[in-house]
């Protein structure tokens, strides 16, 4: 069997924002700029001291901070939202002054704007180191509609649907599925921001590997499929997912779904249990037929303060040569 060529695993970093920012890291937390608003947020795997607090200094330095590491402490007392962590599992948000119900922000390269609300488990609705795969997908859907060809998208998984909203701005026509019925709604209301109001879009509240089979049996076909496969999740009427049990049957369903002549395949991955060569080795084991490329490795966010890069997730491309 003929796979793929699998590039090696490759860091791509979301540095065209304005609208957003991550400003500092350190001591498990993440301090980041959300238009007007700065939030402050845990993240297991900032694991190396915060310049400037206390718990970074040596015995006995307490008081004694430079200069430039008394500023960055200072600049950490400038947040709006601190999200606090419970020992018993989730949190709360403390906010210094009231904030908006949700607010919106832009990412100008592609012309889109988002909803932004800080939910009850430290999430604000938008993960932006997607945005390096949105920029690199709506180059593909644009390019083939300047070809004159028309491109149907598949999005699973699809949560408050930033990449939905990206790949109908590029021309696509996308259905977005998603098991919870507020993602689905918030994606809509994403659409709508971004002008895309009457685009052509299918908003679908299901559990995505039934929907895929149904799909499957209705004869429809997809030119590109995204997909963030959660570790555990629920279905919309309380069916069970687990990423080790079906992820490669969902695959496999949706490998059934591409077209003759497929543009692109693209798994997102915020899993531990997963990691960019296990990507690139189920999307060469799921396309081995159908030529292209793979490329898989981390997404990450540059940190303004210090320009260390802050790794948010992995991903697996696929797509065809040519």
């Amino acid at each position: 069997m003929t796979v793929p060529p699998v590039q090696r695993p490759a860091l791509i970093v979301a540095d065209r924002w304005r609208d957003y920012q991550l400003l500092d890291c350190g001591d498990g937390m993440k301090q980041e700029r959300w238009g007007e608003y700065t939030l402050v947020r845990p993240d297991p795997q900032i694991i190396w001291p915060r310049h400037g607090s206390t718990s970074s200094l040596p015995d006995g330095s307490v008081g004694k901070a430079s200069a430039p590491a008394a500023r960055t402490a200072a600049r950490w007392e400038g947040w709006d939202g601190f999200y606090h962590r419970s020992e018993q599992g989730g949190g709360k948000w403390e906010f210094r002054r009231p904030l908006p119900e949700f607010w919106r922000i832009g990412y100008q390269p592609l012309g889109l704007t988002f909803k932004i609300h800080p939910t009850s488990f430290k999430h604000t609705g938008l993960f932006p180191e997607q945005a390096v795969n949105w920029d690199w997908f709506s180059a593909r859907i644009a390019a083939a509609r300047q070809a004159g060809r028309d491109v149907n998208v598949l999005n699973l998984f699809g949560y408050t649907g930033a990449a939905t909203v990206a790949a109908a701005k590029a021309g696509a026509t996308v259905c977005h599925v998603d098991a919870a019925e507020g993602m689905v709604k918030w994606c809509r209301e994403n659409a709508a921001l971004s002008g895309l109001a009457e685009a052509p879009i299918r908003y679908i509240v299901d559990d995505c590997l039934k929907f895929a089979r149904r799909e499957l049996k209705r004869g429809r076909t997809y030119d590109a499929i995204i997909m963030d496969p959660p570790t555990y999740g629920r279905g919309s009427t309380g069916e069970m997912w687990r990423l080790e049990d079906h992820l490669w049957e969902l695959l496999t369903e949706c490998r059934a779904l591409l077209t003759a002549q497929p543009l692109f395949f693209l798994i997102n991955a915020y899993t531990a249990r997963l990691s960019p060569t296990v990507v690139a080795n189920l999307l060469a084991e799921l396309l081995h037929d159908r030529g292209g490329t793979i490329t898989a490795g981390e997404v990450g966010l540059p940190i303004q303060r210090d320009g260390k890069v802050l790794p948010c997730g992995i991903y697996g491309r696929w797509e065809r040569s040519g």
